[in-house]
């Protein structure tokens, strides 16, 4: 019997088949698009400033436990054929902080991208090209949390030379630019200043990332922001 030996595809090089099946054939390898103009009669066609405006007073509603989403069934039928996310949000794995129920979003209204420590990698960077450049969205938060525990452990990693099992290594070393700056500050607390640190480094790379996102935030279609989440009082701050 005959075994194909099929080639092992990333998760990032699908996303992109799909994508550029879509939207992007005939173009010569290399070649750019040119970005598509936003739909203007799109639930999401509004702009950066006002979607930041939609989380932070969904995040109030939820912190003062008077969300407004109650009914996820509505619109479900609605959604099969597309969606139209106001944000897109990396956060943390941390399964206390739930970014649709934080911001009082219901389906379809926001973009997410979960890695332990939210930090921006290269799978990461590519969904949010995904969803900048096809979903059209107009804001990207990096929300970070109180007592993380990907950054506790990159400290303790550092600072008790603790070694750790598996994949984890390289989870510690992508926290670790932000644990050293944190500790280039001196600050009392450094989990929570690293914390800080980690959101910044992550805002401030897609800020400029190429060739996709840094475009966008310079022709003033993306906004991107720092935050973090409160595990006490479900606040969000903005940093």
């Amino acid at each position: 019997m005959y075994n194909a030996v099929l080639p092992s595809v990333s998760r990032r090089q699908l996303l992109f088949a799909g994508a550029a099946s879509l939207t992007l054939t005939g173009l010569a390898p290399g070649e750019t698009q040119a970005a598509a103009p936003a739909d203007a009669d799109a639930p999401n066609a509004i702009t950066p400033s006002e979607a930041l405006a939609r989380l932070m007073d969904g995040n109030a509603r939820y912190a003062a436990n008077t969300p407004s989403n109650k009914d996820y069934s509505a619109g479900r039928a609605s959604r099969v054929a597309a969606q139209y996310p106001i944000a897109a949000i990396v956060g943390c794995a941390d399964s206390r902080v739930a970014p649709e129920l934080a911001f009082d979003q219901g389906p379809g209204d926001i973009f997410v991208v979960r890695v332990a420590g939210n930090f921006v990698n290269e799978d990461g960077l590519a969904s949010l090209e995904y969803g900048v450049k096809f979903l059209q969205v107009p804001l990207i938060m990096v929300l970070g949390h109180t007592h993380c525990g990907a950054v506790s452990a990159t400290v303790d990693t550092i600072q008790k030379g603790i070694a750790l099992p598996g994949h984890l290594p390289d989870l510690v070393r992508s926290l670790k630019p932000a644990v050293a700056i944190a500790q280039l500050h001196g600050h009392a607390d450094l989990k929570a200043r690293a914390t800080v640190e980690n959101v910044r480094l992550g805002a401030n790379r897609l800020s400029v990332s190429k060739p996709i996102i840094g475009r966008y935030v310079s022709e003033g279609k993306v906004k991107v922001v720092g935050a973090i989440y409160d595990l006490a009082t479900g606040k969000v701050s903005l940093l």
